[in-house]
């Protein structure tokens, strides 16, 4: 019993911190058409956040300091975020292949400017809280509840705003159709630009739930950002659900497998079940619709 109460829990973080990456790059792959293969570094953004108001001790305590990174982080992933996308994204719309190869060199800028500013050393950050906690008899570490928690009321939070409020209605109209929406009057430009940096928050945001669990360098953002692409193509391209549902079941299979499996082949197998989903349901587990779908050869 304790055994499967660990299980369950380590797929609930790897699935929370999943959906926070993919959830961003979905709405942007979705309603730009933009591979933003960048987009990991903003979870490395969100680490080294941490590591930096942390490292200040005559500012706060570490553990207090975390919950000042927590809302720092978002802020400068957001920031980050408008300047590339006013400086290069807002110029390669409609140019997806394009795209790739500006978010490759805007993601190997990012790595060497941060690995300039921090060295090239790891860093050490120390989470907000420590102890194990008991639950139907397995011990279990407290700040990954609070990754849970935490990834799971921000999830739920940015799910009823793209279902229930105005703004979540116009990004989903031009997510459909923006030559339509944009006809109806809405600012399909304003919203691309706070869609991709809303996007870059929530990555950054998972950086620092991440970064006491992780070992925090320059390239944490790339073993994401490929599992990110993943869950968004099998979830559903343009759809916020489909990425937690992506999430889900990526997160899940991977810890399953992990536990049986070395976790090289545990990968590999996550992938296959993947490549089957996709080609059972090309356009995803809860289907959205965006132009990239024609990129993909599903459309």
């Amino acid at each position: 019993m304790s055994g499967a109460v660990v299980v369950v829990l380590n797929a609930l973080t790897l699935i929370s911190i999943l959906a926070l990456v993919a959830i961003g790059l979905a709405i942007v792959f979705g309603m730009m058409d933009v591979m933003n293969l960048a987009h990991g570094e903003f979870v490395t953004i969100g680490a080294y956040t941490l590591s930096f108001v942390q490292a200040a001790r005559w500012m706060l305590p570490p553990e207090t300091a975390y919950w000042v990174a927590l809302v720092l982080a978002p802020l400068i992933g957001a920031l980050v975020g408008l300047i590339i996308e006013w400086a290069v994204i807002r110029r390669l719309y409609h140019r997806p292949l394009d795209t790739i190869l500006a978010t490759f060199g805007i993601s190997l800028i990012l790595q060497k400017l941060i690995e300039l500013s921090f060295g090239a050393l790891p860093q050490v950050v120390v989470a907000p809280v420590s102890g194990m906690v008991d639950l139907f008899g397995a011990h279990y570490p407290a700040y990954r509840f609070l990754i849970i928690a935490l990834g799971g009321l921000v999830i739920a939070a940015t799910l009823a705003a793209f279902r229930w409020t105005q703004f979540g209605v116009d990004l989903r109209a031009v997510i459909q159709n923006r030559a339509m929406a944009e006809s109806l009057g809405i600012d399909a430009k304003r919203l691309t630009r706070i869609a991709f940096a809303g996007g870059s928050a929530l990555a950054s945001l998972a950086g620092v739930l991440l970064a006491p669990l992780a070992s925090v360098e320059t390239h944490l953002g790339t073993f994401y950002i490929g599992k990110a692409f993943f869950v968004v193509i099998l979830g559903g391209i343009g759809s916020v659900l489909g990425s937690v549902a992506g999430s889900v079941l990526v997160g899940g299979a991977e810890t399953l497998l992990n536990y049986e499996l070395d976790p090289s082949l545990a990968s590999a197998l996550v992938l296959a079940l993947a490549i089957v989903l996709v080609r059972l349901r090309p356009r995803g587990i809860v289907p959205g619709y965006s132009a990239a779908h024609e990129l993909l050869g599903k459309g």
